[in-house]
């Protein structure tokens, strides 16, 4: 089978399409055939070696050189312990190595929703779950609670407009001119454009801040919170080799003594989450929206794409 890997750390160019064997499913696992997968903000640190990410995948050259996460396939085959998929049956999910014709799948497994295309459900995965746990899990959010989306435009801002709103919040986006609209269309109640306007500045109070891809200082942040709001970091600044670890660190020092509570946290895929995504598909209450599709022989050019740190939405990889 033909799947990405990555010899050595460095820029999109160090990415190679190779022949690999193709996966044999274990008892318990799934074989899919992948027909699309997105690319990450992740996969961008990992590919180019953020210094936490070479911790866990080897410091001076990675050890194991699959990436990609996200897919969206057929099950071809099945192990003799799984009952609830079969040959034929549509999914999506996350697992390691999803730049490829096929990937192995045990746990972060749903069937797709027929509402949605193979490159929409291949949006869902990461981005998804990272505005979901985020939300719900990290920042508690309510009924009625004023949100506040920061990077509002992005793969992952644009699920926690949705995801927020699901949850019956009153949702306020940050994004540029050119995504207000759209951002009004996901559902936000109130958008700011921060090319025009200070949104730290307007006066409202927030019960959650959700930071998807802001840089703000902390102060400015505090502006914007009541006490006891919480402050959930999902991205920051694209800094080589520390990525938004320095926006991390200076948060948390900066926040020292403050009522509001501070969470910062990495996704963790599980069936029940992708399952709470594919019922918010269904249900229509989240909508993925695709900016681009690359071929899989340009899985490059999609990283190069997401690296530039302007995508809207979220940037797929289709595999046929």
């Amino acid at each position: 089978m033909k799947a990405v890997t990555y010899p050595q750390y460095g820029s999109p160019d160090v990415l190679r399409l190779v022949d690999l064997d193709k996966p044999t499913p274990k008892d318990d696992e799934a074989l899919v055939r992948v027909h699309a997968s997105s690319v990450n903000i992740a996969e961008w640190y990992t590919m180019t070696g953020l210094f936490l990410a070479r911790l866990g995948s080897g410091f001076f050259k990675p050890k194991d050189t699959r990436l990609g996460t996200d897919f969206a396939g057929v099950v071809e085959a099945v192990g003799k312990n799984v009952t609830d998929f079969k040959p034929g049956d549509e999914v999506f999910g996350g697992r390691s190595g999803a730049f490829a014709e096929y990937v192995t799948v045990r746990k972060a497994i749903a069937h797709k929703p027929a509402n949605v295309t193979f490159e929409e459900a291949a949006a869902v995965p990461t981005a998804g779950i990272t505005a979901l746990q985020g939300l719900r899990d990290h920042g508690k959010i309510q009924p009625g609670q004023k949100v506040l989306i920061h990077g509002a435009s992005g793969g992952v801002g644009s699920f926690a407009v949705q995801v927020a709103k699901a949850f019956g919040a009153e949702v306020t986006a940050v994004c540029s001119t050119k995504n207000v609209e759209r951002a009004r269309r996901l559902g936000a109640d109130h958008v700011f454009d921060y090319t025009k306007e200070d949104f730290t500045r307007g006066g409202q109070k927030y019960d959650l801040l959700f930071n998807a891809n802001g840089s703000r200082s902390w102060s400015d942040y505090k502006r914007v919170l009541k006490p006891n709001a919480a402050f959930v970091l999902a991205g920051g600044p694209r800094t080589p080799l520390v990525g938004p670890l320095s926006l991390l660190v200076k948060t948390r020092l900066a926040m020292l003594g403050a009522s509001q509570k501070f969470f910062f946290f990495v996704a963790q895929f599980n069936r029940e989450d992708i399952q709470v995504l594919k019922e918010m598909l269904e249900s229509g209450k989240v909508k993925p929206f695709v900016e681009k599709t690359y071929p899989f022989a340009q899985v490059a050019d999609a990283m190069r794409h997401l690296g530039a740190g302007h995508a809207s939405g979220k940037i797929i990889v289709a595999m046929r």
